[in-house]
C-alpha cells in the first residue's frame, strides 16, 4: 500500500483527484488490494507556462549574470532548483515572433509574426487562428487551457475576430490585455487629470519634498472619496494610483466627484482596457471604471488565472499561460506591497529618467517574481516557510512549471558586460539568449543546468510529450521546427540534441507595402520596429514617422529611415545613419555564430537610399560566466571588418552556417491562396475567404492576398488561381 498511497498523496496535492478516486473503490489505497489490484494510469500533469517580457540571460543571477546590481528573484530561484535552467535558450529578437513561435513550435517565417505587432499591421502578419497552436495540440487529451495577461499575437484593428481573437487562436479563456499596440499605453501624466500634460511622469501626484502634495482627497470610480495623508515613506497620491483611486492634491473630499477627474485616461501598467473571451466565445470588455482594469498588469492575471483554476472541475487537466508584460515599458513603480520589505520607496523617480529606469526594470522584476510565488502557492503548488520564503517541492503536485522569456532585454536597462546597443529587437546575443527553466516531477536531479542549445519554439514539443502527444509533430499537419528536449529532463548525462540554433526578425507589412515610420534613439540609431509615437517615445525615441516630433519635418513623416537620412543630410542636421535591419537572422553551432542583416541603408555619397543591403556578420561563441564573449562589432569576424582573411576553419564554419541559413528559408515553399493552412489550395480556401470577407467587413485577413488591406473578388481570383497542392509544405506564402 506504501507507494500507491504515496502517489495517492501526490495526485492529490496536484488537483488530480480523480485516479485516486479510482484507485481507493478498487482497493489499491486500502490494505487488502495486494498486488492483484489493476494499475491505474496516472493523470495527465498540468501545466504553468509563464511567459516573461523583455528579461534576457543578462538579468538575474540565477543565471550567472545579472550585472553589478541584479534583480533580487528569490522564488523564481527557487522554483529552478526544483528543475532545470536551460543556460542556452534562444528565442526570437522581439515579443510578438517570440510569443508566436512559442505557441506554435515554428518559425517566424513560417507563420508571417516576423515582430512586435502594431496597429497598421495587416491581419496577414498576425497569429493565423488556422495554426495547431499550443491549447489546440493539447486539446484531443481533455486539456482545459487559459491565458491571462498579455497575448500580442494580434491586434483587434486589422484582425478578423477582433477582441475574439485569443479565443479564436484555440485558448478556452482569455483575461488580459490587447490594446491597440499590443503593449502597455503611455503613462498619463496627467495623473487622472489632476495636472496638465507632462506634470508627473510616473502618472502619479508625488509628495510635497518633490513637488506635489502629502495630503488630499482619493476618489474612486463609485464617487467614494477617502481623505489622504502622508503618514510614511510613501507618498499618498501613489497609495491612492494603486488602490485604483485617482488622487486630488490639496483638496478635500466633495461630493459630487469633481470634473477634472477622469477615470476613463489608461496609464501604462495601472489602467489598461482589460478584455476577456469566456468560454462560449463571447467577449467581455471591462470598463475602466472597473476595479479590475485598475489593478498592475503584475497582479491582475494572477487573481484572474487564481479564479479560473478555482472553476475547473476536480481531475480536469489544465494549461495556464501567465503572460506577464512587467518588465516593457513604459516602466512605473510597481505596487509597494509586491517587493522585497527591504526595499527603499521609490516614489520619488522619474519614470522617463534613463538613469532611473533602471531601478524601476529591476522593481518590475521583482514585482513579478513575488506575484508568481502568490500564484504558486494559492493554487496549491508550493507553500510559504516561516521567513515567507517559497518551499517548493516539485514532487508535491502533478504541475510542470515552464518559465522563458519572449525576446531579449531592452537595450537602455542592459545589464554588464551585456551590449546595450545590439539587444532586445536585434539577432545579437542580447538580443535573444534568454532565460529558460522547466521544473515538475519528472525531473531527474534538480536544480541543475543545462549547456545544450534549445529553442523557444521546443517548448512547443517538450509540453506536448509530458501530456502525453505520441508524436508531436505527426500530430500536426504542417512543419514544425521544434526538437526534443525532455530527454534533458528524464537524464543529467543527455548529450545535446540540436546542432545549430536560429532566431529571426523581419518586418510586418501594412496595406500596400507600407512600413513602421521612424524611430530614432540617441540621435543617430533609427528603426521601423516600434508600432506608433506612443511606443516610440515610451522607449525614449525621437518619431519621425507620420506627425513626427520635430516641427521642421513634413507632417507626413518619412516611409524609410534612410529616407530621414537623406533629408537630415540635406537640410544640415545629424543624420541617423545607423539604422537598424529590416530582416535579421541568426544561426550558430557550437562555436561559431553567423549573423545576416537586411536593410535599407543610406549611401551618403550618392545621398540616397541603397535598398536591400545584405550584410554578413560571424562571431565565435564563448559563454563564459560571467565574462561572456559577446557578437559586439569589434568582434566580427568578417574580412570587411577585419581587414583580414578567416581561417580555414573561420570560412568553413561560415559556409555551413550559411548553407544551413539558405536551407532553412527555402523550406518554407510558396503557397499563395493556402488560407487554411493544410498544404492544398482548393474550394476549402475559397470558403475561407467567405467568412473572412464576412467577418472583416471586407477588411484585412489572411484571405487578403494581394495584401492591399481589403478581403474582396480579387482575392478570391488569385486563390482559384492557385488551386493544387503547394510543392513542399503547408506554409501561407501570402
Amino acid at each position: 500500500m506504501g507507494d500507491t498511497m504515496k502517489r495517492c498523496q501526490s495526485l492529490i496535492k496536484g488537483a488530480a483527484l480523480w485516479p485516486c478516486l479510482l484507485v481507493l473503490l478498487l482497493g489499491a489505497c486500502g490494505g487488502g488490494g495486494g498486488d492483484s489490484s489493476p494499475e491505474v494510469a496516472e493523470a495527465p500533469p498540468n501545466f504553468l507556462l509563464v511567459v516573461v517580457d523583455d528579461v534576457g540571460i543578462d538579468q538575474w543571477r540565477l543565471f550567472g549574470y545579472g550585472g553589478y546590481t541584479p534583480a533580487q528573484t528569490p522564488n523564481i530561484d527557487a522554483i529552478a532548483q526544483g528543475g532545470v535552467r536551460f543556460q542556452n535558450l534562444w528565442s526570437m529578437p522581439a515579443c510578438s515572433n517570440g510569443r508566436a513561435a512559442l505557441f506554435t513550435g515554428r518559425y517566424p517565417f513560417r507563420t508571417q509574426v516576423y515582430t512586435a505587432l502594431g496597429n497598421n499591421d495587416l491581419a496577414n502578419y498576425m497569429l493565423n487562428p488556422n495554426e495547431t497552436t499550443l491549447p489546440r495540440l493539447l486539446k484531443p487529451l481533455g486539456y482545459k487551457s487559459a491565458l491571462f495577461g498579455k497575448y500580442h499575437m494580434g491586434i483587434q484593428a486589422n484582425h478578423p475576430d477582433g477582441e475574439a481573437m485569443v479565443h479564436a487562436s484555440g485558448f478556452d479563456y482569455f483575461e488580459g490585455w490587447l490594446d491597440q499596440t499590443g503593449d502597455p499605453s503611455s503613462i498619463d501624466t496627467t495623473a487622472g487629470g489632476v495636472a496638465p500634460e507632462g506634470s508627473w511622469s510616473c502618472g502619479f501626484v508625488p509628495d510635497a519634498a518633490h513637488g506635489g502634495a502629502n495630503s488630499g482627497a482619493c476618489y474612486t470610480p463609485d464617487g467614494a472619496c477617502q481623505a489622504l495623508s502622508k503618514t510614511g515613506a510613501q507618498a499618498p497620491g501613489r497609495v491612492c494610483r494603486d488602490s485604483g483611486g485617482i488622487f486630488d492634491p490639496g483638496a478635500a473630499c466633495q461630493a459630487p466627484t469633481p470634473g477634472n477627474i477622469d477615470f476613463n485616461r489608461l496609464s501604462g501598467h495601472y489602467v489598461s482596457p482589460l478584455v476577456i473571451n469566456h468560454e462560449d466565445g463571447s467577449v467581455e470588455q471591462v470598463p475602466l471604471t472597473d476595479r479590475r482594469a485598475r489593478t498592475w498588469r503584475g497582479s491582475e492575471p494572477i487573481d484572474a488565472a487564481l479564479g479560473w483554476l478555482d472553476r475547473q472541475p476536480q481531475g480536469q487537466p489544465w494549461m495556464i499561460a501567465l503572460s506577464f508584460a512587467t518588465d516593457h515599458t513604459p516602466l512605473m513603480q510597481p505596487p509597494s506591497a509586491t517587493l522585497p520589505d527591504d526595499q527603499p520607496d521609490s516614489s520619488h523617480l522619474d519614470c522617463a529618467s534613463m538613469v532611473d529606469q533602471r531601478i524601476l526594470s529591476n522593481q518590475m522584476e521583482e514585482s513579478m517574481d513575488h506575484e508568481l510565488a502568490r500564484f504558486m502557492v494559492n493554487a496549491g503548488l508550493a507553500r510559504y516557510g516561516a521567513s515567507g520564503e517559497l518551499i517548493y517541492d516539485p514532487k508535491a503536485s502533478n504541475t510542470y512549471v515552464v518559465l522563458v522569456s519572449d525576446n531579449g532585454s531592452l537595450g537602455t536597462v542592459v545589464k554588464a558586460p551585456f551590449e546595450p546597443t545590439r539587444a532586445k529587437s536585434t539577432a545579437y546575443q542580447t538580443g535573444i539568449w534568454n532565460p529558460g527553466i522547466v521544473a515538475g516531477p519528472g525531473i531527474a536531479e534538480p536544480g541543475r543546468s543545462v549547456d545544450a542549445m534549445v529553442n523557444i519554439v521546443d517548448l512547443y514539443q517538450l509540453i506536448g510529450e509530458l501530456a502525453g502527444v505520441e508524436d508531436v509533430h505527426a500530430a500536426v499537419p504542417r512543419p514544425l521546427d521544434s526538437q526534443a528536449m525532455r530527454p534533458y529532463l528524464e537524464s543529467a548525462n543527455q548529450s545535446a540534441i540540436r546542432a545549430s540554433n536560429f532566431s529571426e526578425i523581419g518586418t510586418n507589412l501594412h496595406a500596400n507595402g507600407e512600413l513602421n515610420g521612424p524611430c530614432v534613439y540617441s540621435t543617430t540609431t533609427c528603426t521601423q520596429i516600434a508600432p506608433s509615437k506612443g511606443v516610440c517615445n515610451d522607449n525614449g525615441g525621437t518619431w519621425w514617422g507620420e506627425g513626427p516630433d520635430n516641427a521642421s519635418a513634413p507632417p507626413e513623416g518619412f516611409g524609410k529611415c534612410c529616407e530621414l537620412a537623406q533629408w537630415q543630410n540635406d537640410n544640415g542636421l545629424t543624420v541617423a545613419d545607423n539604422i537598424y535591419p529590416k530582416a535579421a537572422y541568426a544561426i550558430r553551432n557550437e562555436i561559431y555564430k553567423l549573423v545576416r542583416n537586411e536593410y535599407d541603408a543610406y549611401d551618403a555619397s550618392a545621398d540616397a537610399c541603397a535598398d536591400d543591403t545584405v550584410v554578413y556578420e560571424l562571431y565565435q561563441i564563448d559563454q563564459a560566466v560571467p565574462s561572456p564573449t559577446l557578437d559586439r562589432e569589434e568582434a566580427n569576424l568578417m574580412p570587411a571588418s577585419t581587414g583580414v582573411s578567416l581561417t580555414v576553419e573561420q570560412q568553413q564554419n561560415y559556409d555551413d552556417l550559411n548553407n544551413q541559413m539558405d536551407t532553412l528559408l527555402a523550406s518554407r515553399a510558396s503557397c499563395r491562396g493556402d488560407v487554411d493552412l493544410n498544404g492544398t489550395v482548393d474550394e476549402n480556401d475559397i470558403a475561407q475567404w467567405s467568412d473572412l470577407k464576412a467577418k472583416s467587413g471586407g477588411r484585412s485577413s489572411w484571405a487578403d492576398i494581394n495584401q492591399d488591406g481589403i478581403t474582396d473578388d480579387t482575392d478570391r481570383t488569385l486563390i482559384q488561381e492557385s488551386f493544387g497542392a503547394c510543392s513542399s509544405s503547408g506554409d501561407n506564402g501570402g
